[in-house]
């Protein structure tokens, strides 16, 4: 059952279908996702819950994408904004001057990362952060030799990096790509996943794994040509793309090390599980594997603001420093004031009230939980992630991990099912989990401020959902 509204919302009323079909009469003037449907229209959200239209109280257990890490309606963050703006300051040109509420926001991103980073590049999206950082990486070869050879980047199958032409060129989602392949880069090379869960064989370890995934790696390098690679590039635990497939251990530390043997750099995207979404401020603190150039968005701001952030390494600076003095790149919305002081009040909650401590806590609790519930359901194939960042693979035969036919879109059947009542519960869906075409997940990521009733909620919404929708569906 559905908890009773909290934090200032009314109990549901009227209830209606979480999308409904278009009447052929009614007129619309936004291009949606998806055309053929109306989405629930949202009128107000406090800590976990968004009150709809019709009188809806729906549960967030995925912060959109991963995105209101601490929740909805903050007030020291809705604050901060608004004594921004009570300056008279919102936006400022970031070629023509400079902003103390910026520099303190890059002092407190580079205090968390211990002082291993050394500047931040604040952007306006995360595709726009993952842009930045491929011609970063690509100047910072350049400032030292304007004929280098190097051109090309190494990424990884069943990947997503963005939405502008070079950050999809880096993915690699067949789905995504599909479309604009005429349109993309040819100097973007991949090579497969860290899939424990499809990849692993019986018995095999994770030195074993990881071995084997630096030998890929490795043979890609010399197929290249060393002399040519300007980085490899991963998410450490992937998001839309594969549904939360963390890294093995050691995974990072032999990719990084194949990288720096081969004067290559290490780009590191963590937009969608940096900043505490897997418990702790970074995804590769968990190791201790300091990229060269780092990519974050989503929990920076919380969704208050938007706002993403290139983080680079001294050497990466030093290398610009050196050389031009500058950074070949730039974009109207970036270093904002409004944008940088929604960020700095949220890491500053995040920090102020130990909420990573409160990620790990419920984190571990809602693995405990799905595993306890979910972990026998003959379609649900894997329960993976790290923190509050968590996946469940979906699956037409458990034993040969075959999945369903994408024109079932089994993980949009559990989205429609979850968001509708009575259940009124956001869970992120995603396709392509398999080969970037086949393959169905959803996403759980809950706020920061979760508690333990609420991980409860969450896990026993989900699990009844799922057993609803794959009890309907036949085999």
């Amino acid at each position: 059952m559905p908890p009773t509204a909290t934090n200032g919302l009314h109990l549901p009323g009227q209830l209606s279908p979480a999308i409904t079909v278009k009447d052929s009469k009614e007129t619309s003037f936004r291009l949606d996702r998806r055309l053929h449907g109306d989405y629930p229209i949202v009128v107000s959200g406090k800590g976990n819950h968004l009150l709809s239209k019709d009188g809806r109280t729906i549960f967030d257990a995925s912060t959109g994408a991963a995105v209101s890490c601490l929740g909805h309606g903050d007030e020291r963050v809705i604050n901060a904004i608004r004594d921004q703006l009570s300056t008279g300051i919102s936006y400022l040109a970031s070629t023509f001057w400079g902003s103390d509420v910026v520099e303190t926001l890059c002092k407190e991103l580079i205090s968390g990362t211990d002082g291993k980073m050394a500047r931040v590049y604040l952007t306006g999206s995360g595709s726009e952060a993952m842009e930045a950082a491929a011609k970063l990486a690509r100047q910072y070869f350049y400032e030292n030799d304007k004929k280098t050879l190097r051109k090309n980047f190494i990424a990884r199958e069943g990947s997503y990096h963005g939405n502008t032409l070079g950050a999809l060129s880096i993915s690699g989602h067949v789905a995504r790509r599909s479309p604009y392949l005429p349109f993309l880069m040819g100097n973007v090379h991949h090579v497969s996943s860290c899939n424990a869960y499809r990849q692993r064989k019986q018995g095999e370890s994770d030195e074993a794994f990881v071995a084997k995934k630096a030998a890929e790696l490795e043979a890609k390098f010399q197929e290249l040509g060393p002399e040519t690679v300007i980085a490899f590039v991963a998410e450490p635990v992937v998001g839309a793309a594969l549904g939360c497939v963390p890294y093995v251990p050691g995974y990072l530390k032999a990719m990084r090390d194949i990288c720096h043997n081969h004067g290559a750099l290490l780009i590191l995207d963590e937009i969608m599980c940096g900043m505490g979404r897997t418990g702790t401020l970074h995804a590769w603190q968990g190791e201790d594997v300091v990229p060269d150039i780092e990519a974050i968005g989503k929990g920076l701001a919380a969704g208050y603001q938007p706002i993403a952030a290139v983080l680079m390494s001294e050497k990466v600076v030093r290398a610009l420093s050196d050389g031009s003095g500058q950074f070949v790149h730039g974009q109207t919305f970036q270093g904002m004031p409004i944008q940088a002081c929604a960020a700095l009040e949220v890491q500053r909650i995040v920090r102020e009230e130990k909420l990573l401590e409160n990620v790990k806590a419920q984190g571990a609790y809602m693995e405990e939980r799905l595993k306890s519930l979910l972990g026998n359901h003959p379609n649900v194939g894997d329960i993976r992630g790290k923190g509050l960042f968590w996946g469940i693979e979906f699956v037409r035969d458990k034993n040969t991990k075959e999945p369903f036919d994408p024109k079932r879109g089994m993980a949009q059947k559990v989205l429609d099912r979850a968001i509708s009542p009575p259940n009124d519960m956001c869970v992120y869906p995603g396709t392509g989990t398999v080969d970037g075409v086949c393959g169905d997940h959803i996403i759980l990521a809950p706020s920061y401020i979760v508690t333990k009733d609420d991980i409860d909620h969450i896990t026993e919404v989900v699990s009844d959902v799922i057993h609803e929708v794959f009890d309907s569906v036949p085999g």
